[in-house]
């Protein structure tokens, strides 16, 4: 990024940048909705996209790794130090936080609701996509982790015991993550992917809430 400018503002060559990752990225999902997957070459999808076979490969190292688009990743360092640092309900600090990565990632509605139906047809793709969301969990983890040793002394003298309790708290952070997923691509066309988040954590925490009345 032009370090003349700010995250919410990218420089030319970072706008640029982006332009052409998205461009492959929507040519592979209109060539694989159209042909299949198998039915697809990287030279096809550099066609369409207007670029080199060469510029694709400096963004993607496969045509499965395009398809699959960005991985998740937490919305900035200032959003993860202001979670770690906050010392409010945990579960309503990571809504904040893991709504901010769901903003991040909706700079293409359509094409995301696109990819989804499409991943599901190939096991191949499902794998990769776990396998992403595997190594988001263990960043999220590490995060949930700082938190919690810096809000419990007692904890953070205990390396066991925090692997242990950061590991319970993303699991069902994940689990409310999955359910707003599911609820927003199957819902109504209408509704953002962050309000879907906030409304499962929200719905999680009245659960938690109800257990102990």
């Amino acid at each position: 990024m032009d370090v003349t400018t700010t995250a919410a503002e990218p420089g030319l060559r970072e706008r640029k940048r982006r332009a052409t990752r998205r461009a492959i990225q929507l040519a592979v999902v209109q060539l694989v909705a159209e042909r299949g997957l198998d039915g697809v070459t990287v030279d096809e999808i550099s066609r369409v996209a207007d670029v080199s076979p060469r510029t694709f490969f400096n963004y993607f190292a496969s045509k499965e790794e395009a398809m699959l688009g960005d991985a998740p990743d937490l919305p900035s360092v200032e959003a993860v130090e202001v979670f770690v640092a906050a010392r409010g309900n945990i579960l309503d600090d990571l809504a904040d936080l893991l709504t901010g990565t769901g903003e991040k990632s909706m700079a293409d509605v359509e094409m995301i609701r696109l990819r989804h139906g499409l991943v599901k047809q190939y096991p191949q793709l499902a794998a990769m996509r776990m396998a992403t969301m595997r190594a988001f969990e263990e960043t999220l983890g590490a995060v949930v982790a700082r938190r919690l040793a810096a809000n419990d002394a007692t904890l953070a003298g205990d390396p066991d015991a925090l692997a242990s309790r950061s590991r319970l708290v993303t699991f069902v952070a994940f689990g409310a993550m999955r359910h707003a997923w599911v609820a927003w691509a199957h819902g109504d066309p209408g509704t953002h992917l962050p309000t879907s988040l906030r409304t499962s954590f929200a719905e999680l925490r009245a659960l938690f809430a109800s257990e102990h009345a």
